[in-house]
C-alpha cells in the first residue's frame, strides 16, 4: 500500500519540478530580455524621464504585472527580479494608469527629483509660483495630459476666486488675467466665468495652443474629465478637430473674454496686483495665470533663406502637399509624424534630415513606422547632417563638411522651440528646489 504512494509521490514532485524549472527558465529569459531593454534604452538617452514618470518602491511590489499591463505608452516598465523597473523613461506621458493598477499602491507617478531641475518652476500644490498672485498651469509645469493641464487651471482659479472674496478693485483692473489658450486656460477662463470673476485670455496664437501645432486628424489621448461650464468630456480619445470645436464652442456659448493675436512681453508687479505689457494694449490684474507651453516660440536654424515662404515650423494639413520635394529638419515625435504624413501623400518625396546619428526618445510606434518608411523607400533619412542654406529651388545639407544639395519646394522646421523662461524669471519666477 505505502509503495504506490511512495511512487504517486515521487510522480508529482517530478511534476512540480519541471514546471518550476520551466518557470525559472521563462522568469530568467524575461529579466535577461528587460534588462537588454534597459541596456537599449540607455545607450539612445530613452531611460531618463523628462517629466513625470513612475516612482516604483520595490519593498512593496509584487511583480504582479498589473502595471505594465495597464500603460498605454510602449515597454516604459517592465519586470525584472521580481519587480517592476523604468526602461523608457522619456516615453511617460503621466497617464497614470499604472499606479492606478497597482494593487498593492507600489508605484506613485508624478516629478520625483526632476522637480530639482533648473527648469521646472517652483509651485505650491495651489500651482501658485514663489511669485505672490503669479499661477501657473500646463505643460510649462513639466506635466504633459490635456486632464492634468484642465485641473491645474481649474485648481489655480479656484484659489484666486477666494482671495478676491468682498474685495471691490478698479473697473480697469482683472480679477485674473490668463496668458495662453490651451486646454489649461480655457478651462481656467470657464471657471473663472463660472465663479463670477472678472477675466480676460491672452492668447499669441488661436485657440487651442500646442494642440493647434498638432498634424490634422492626429489622435489626442485624454481621460474623461470634468469640463467647467461644459460638463464631461467623457471619452478617452478625441482627434485634433474635434477639440478644435469644443474650444471654439465653449468660447462662444460662454462669451468668454479671450484675445488671439496678442503677444505678452512682460509681467510685472503693479500696486496691488501686475500690469501685462504686450503687442496691444496693456492688461492690468489682480492675479496672473500663466497657461503657458513649454515648447514657446519656434527655434530658427539661423541660416541664409530661411525667411523663404517655403519654410514652415509646423504642419497643418498633410493632404495640401502632393507631388511635391519635401524635406523635414529634425529627429523629435512631431518631425516624424510629420514626414510620416506626407510621405502618405501622393507623389511626395520626403527627405529628413537629423543632426545626430540616430533617432533618440521617439515614441515607440513613432519609430516602427519611420523605420518601416524608410526600409520601403517613402522617406529617405539622413543623419548626421544640418541646413547650410535654403534657395528657391533647393537645400544644401552639410554632412560633417560634406555638401549636399537636393531639389526641394519645401521645408518643414522642427527644432523644438524657446521655452518661455526669459518672461517667467524676469517676473520673478523661481525654479528648481527651495
Amino acid at each position: 500500500m505505502l509503495g504506490p504512494l511512495i511512487g504517486f509521490a515521487v510522480v508529482v514532485s517530478l511534476i512540480l519540478l519541471a514546471a518550476w524549472i520551466v518557470s525559472h527558465r521563462e522568469a530568467e529569459r524575461r529579466d535577461r530580455d528587460v534588462e537588454a531593454a534597459q541596456r537599449d534604452a540607455r545607450q539612445v538617452g530613452r531611460d531618463q524621464p523628462l517629466t513625470q514618470h513612475p516612482q516604483i518602491e520595490v519593498a512593496r511590489c509584487v511583480g504582479c504585472s498589473a502595471c505594465i499591463q495597464a500603460c498605454p505608452e510602449d515597454q516604459v516598465l517592465g519586470l525584472r527580479n521580481g519587480v517592476a523597473v523604468l526602461i523608457n523613461g522619456s516615453r511617460c506621458l503621466g497617464h497614470e494608469r499604472c499606479a492606478i493598477a497597482c494593487p498593492v499602491g507600489a508605484i506613485e507617478v508624478g516629478m520625483g527629483a526632476l522637480a530639482q531641475r533648473d527648469d521646472f518652476p517652483r509651485l505650491t500644490d495651489r500651482y501658485e509660483s514663489s511669485v505672490n498672485g503669479v499661477f501657473l498651469a500646463g505643460e510649462v509645469t513639466g506635466v504633459a495630459l490635456i486632464r492634468h493641464a484642465i485641473r491645474h487651471g481649474i485648481t489655480a482659479i479656484e484659489e484666486i476666486a477666494e482671495r478676491t472674496k468682498g474685495r471691490n478693485g478698479n473697473r480697469g483692473t482683472y480679477d485674473v488675467a490668463i496668458i495662453g489658450a490651451g486646454p489649461a486656460g480655457l478651462a481656467a477662463s470657464l471657471k473663472a466665468k463660472e465663479l463670477g470673476l472678472r477675466c480676460r485670455t491672452l492668447e499669441q496664437d488661436q485657440l487651442g495652443g500646442t494642440i493647434r501645432h498638432y498634424p490634422r486628424q492626429k489622435l489626442v489621448l485624454t481621460q474623461p474629465v470634468e469640463l467647467p461650464l461644459y460638463g464631461t468630456m467623457k471619452r478617452h480619445e478625441y482627434v485634433k478637430e474635434e477639440l478644435e470645436e469644443l474650444w471654439e464652442g465653449v468660447v462662444r456659448d460662454h462669451a468668454l473674454d479671450v484675445r488671439c493675436g496678442v503677444r505678452v512681453a512682460s509681467v510685472e508687479s503693479a500696486g496691488e496686483g501686475f500690469r501685462i505689457a504686450t503687442n496691444r494694449e496693456p492688461v492690468e490684474a489682480r492675479h496672473v495665470l500663466m497657461a503657458l507651453g513649454r515648447r514657446g516660440t519656434p527655434r530658427k536654424l539661423g541660416v541664409p533663406g530661411e525667411d523663404l515662404a517655403k519654410v514652415a515650423y509646423r504642419l497643418i494639413d498633410a493632404t495640401r502637399y502632393r507631388d511635391f520635394r519635401i524635406l523635414i529638419v529634425g529627429g523629435g515625435d512631431s518631425a516624424i509624424e510629420a514626414a510620416l504624413g506626407l510621405a502618405a501623400q501622393p507623389g511626395n518625396r520626403v527627405t529628413v534630415s537629423y543632426r545626430k546619428e540616430g533617432f533618440f526618445r521617439l515614441k515607440a510606434r513613432n519609430e516602427e513606422h519611420i523605420e518601416q518608411a524608410a526600409k520601403n523607400g517613402r522617406i529617405e533619412l539622413v543623419f548626421q547632417s544640418q541646413v547650410k542654406e535654403i534657395r528657391a529651388a533647393d537645400v544644401v545639407l552639410d554632412l560633417d563638411g560634406r555638401e549636399r544639395e537636393l531639389a526641394n519646394d519645401f521645408v518643414f522646421v522642427f527644432a523644438g522651440g524657446e521655452p518661455p523662461y526669459p518672461m517667467l524669471r524676469q517676473a520673478g519666477v523661481a525654479f528648481g528646489s527651495a
